[in-house]
């Protein structure tokens, strides 16, 4: 008799999500300056790339930045995304990627707009990467103007 696959319902490993958070929250301190404030701007050029962190808010809890990636000549779209520092429990979240303005925990799937089941993991997965790249091999440098 054949073997059947069964299709498993997705659930957020929320551990594993949660020390993602925990890092990225950690490599963005690295990256920006100390006592922030709302307007700071921060740019690292690592290899042909340079990422821009731009400080948008900040509150008592809260702190949200834009990140961007600008390249002379670029192949394909390039990323940006907001991310939401949370001082009081330490945390970094991915709140808006690109055309998404928010992001789910979750998606069903298949949808409608191609998004994968855990895309939030894989978007918060994919900053940590980013943000080690920049603090390994980044090079802080002025602004970018657009």
């Amino acid at each position: 008799m054949p073997n059947i696959a069964v299709k498993k319902p997705y659930h957020v490993d929320l551990a594993e999500l949660m020390r993602v958070y925990e890092t990225n929250y950690a490599k963005l301190n690295a990256l920006l300056p100390v006592g922030h404030e709302v307007g700071d701007v921060r740019c690292y050029q690592a290899v042909n790339m340079v990422y821009q962190l731009t400080v948008n808010e900040v509150t008592k809890y809260t702190t949200l930045i834009d990140i961007c990636q600008s390249d002379a000549m670029p192949v394909f779209p390039l990323p940006k995304m907001s991310v939401r520092l949370y001082h009081d429990a330490r945390v970094a979240e991915v709140c808006a990627s690109g055309d998404f303005s928010r992001v789910k925990a979750k998606y069903d799937y298949p949808n409608a707009k191609l998004l994968q089941k855990d895309e939030k993991f894989q978007l918060n997965k994919f900053l940590g990467e980013w943000l080690t790249f920049c603090l390994k091999t980044g090079i802080s440098r002025a602004p970018i103007a657009f």
